[in-house]
């Protein structure tokens, strides 16, 4: 049976404000590269055969780290894995969250935002995660994947893989930059 491994990107200039990015397209601190290296060498013995990589800078940048590491052909970019449209809070604080929005998830200490002007709501992105996971399924059956991606849309990818709800995805512990989520049945 393959593996899926899920690995959100490295700190970003972003995160470092505690700044809400979605689609704003940031680079990894010095600190989101060193942690990229430390990833790939957990992932040095999985046996990975092929990498997929969000379109942003970010995870662009995380996974050149990582499949140079692994000595692995150049990450292929799936405009799928990109991170949800944060809409109306892109580039807000983390802070104004619970000021501006009229619905909120709060789990591990992280305040999720469920609706508002712009925003990819959980329930599209869940959808979007079944597409990838449905891809990769019929893609590579027997093989090891590696998917560079994002916070939201990471806990949405385990969620759909695992057959729970986008609300139960949600509830999980926190997927903090460079954490690797194996999904295996």
């Amino acid at each position: 049976m393959s593996k899926i491994f899920v690995v959100r990107h490295g700190q970003d200039t972003d995160n470092v404000q505690r700044i809400l990015n979605g689609h704003h397209d940031t680079e990894l601190t010095d600190l989101g590269r060193e942690q990229a290296g430390e990833t790939a060498k957990k992932l040095k013995e999985e046996g990975i055969n092929k990498s997929y990589v969000s379109p942003l800078r970010r995870c662009v940048e995380t996974a050149q780290i990582i499949t140079e590491y692994l000595h692995l052909p150049e990450a292929e970019v799936m405009p799928d894995l990109i991170e949800r449209d944060f809409g109306m809070f892109t580039q807000k604080s983390a802070d104004d969250i619970l000021k501006l929005a009229d619905q909120v998830i709060t789990s591990d200490g992280i305040d999720y935002f469920l609706t508002g002007e712009g925003v990819e709501e959980f329930p599209i992105a869940y959808a979007r995660a079944l597409k990838v996971l449905k891809f990769i399924e019929q893609r590579h059956p027997s093989e090891n994947v590696l998917l560079v991606t994002h916070g939201d849309f990471g806990k949405m990818l385990r969620a759909a893989f695992y057959g729970w709800t986008w609300e139960q995805g949600l509830l999980t512990p926190y997927f903090a930059n460079t954490e690797i989520l194996t999904l295996e049945k």
